[in-house]
């Protein structure tokens, strides 16, 4: 039993899960912000263009019952297909979708600057001038065909 208590302590402690936790936590909340974005800003005036569509009373009533709302329909028990509820549960889902895209898209770019400023690591070897083969950096010498490599140094700087 101690070791499964040691066990759940480490997975807890665990980096990702804790980051997971935060992240439902904050998606919840901004689920709670997109929903009444789409609900008291977004589907009003799209009611009001569809001649004051209330997109909470679209439903379709599978006995064939009217019923002036859909709060009325289930009060009194009737099945129903709640398409208006669909629609703005869609639009909901699209605009989360669309944010989350935009920050994984901001978050690979920002990744992928980092990467490229990644300093490259110093040579640790050359060619030789005179054979092309592959030396040391600090060679005097080319271990291939024996030539003095600082002469090269100085008739490169004259």
């Amino acid at each position: 039993m101690r070791n499964l208590i040691k066990e759940f302590q480490v997975f807890i402690a665990r980096g990702n899960v804790i980051d997971l936790a935060v992240g439902i936590i904050i998606g919840g909340a901004f689920g709670t912000i997109v929903q009444s974005l789409v609900n008291d800003i977004i589907m009003p005036p799209i009611g009001l263009l569809l001649n004051d569509v209330n997109f909470n009373d679209l439903f379709i009533t599978l006995s064939g019952d009217d019923y002036a709302s859909l709060q009325a329909a289930k009060d009194a028990g009737a099945a129903t297909l709640n398409y208006g509820l669909f629609i703005t549960n869609l639009i909901n889902f699209l605009i989360i979708a669309f944010v989350v895209f935009l920050i994984v898209k901001q978050v690979n770019m920002i990744k992928s600057r980092f990467e490229n400023q990644e300093e490259t690591p110093d040579p640790t070897t050359k060619k030789c001038p005179y054979c092309l083969s592959e030396i040391a950096i600090k060679a005097t010498r080319c271990p291939s065909c024996t030539s003095h490599l600082d002469e090269e140094k100085s008739q490169v700087a004259a």
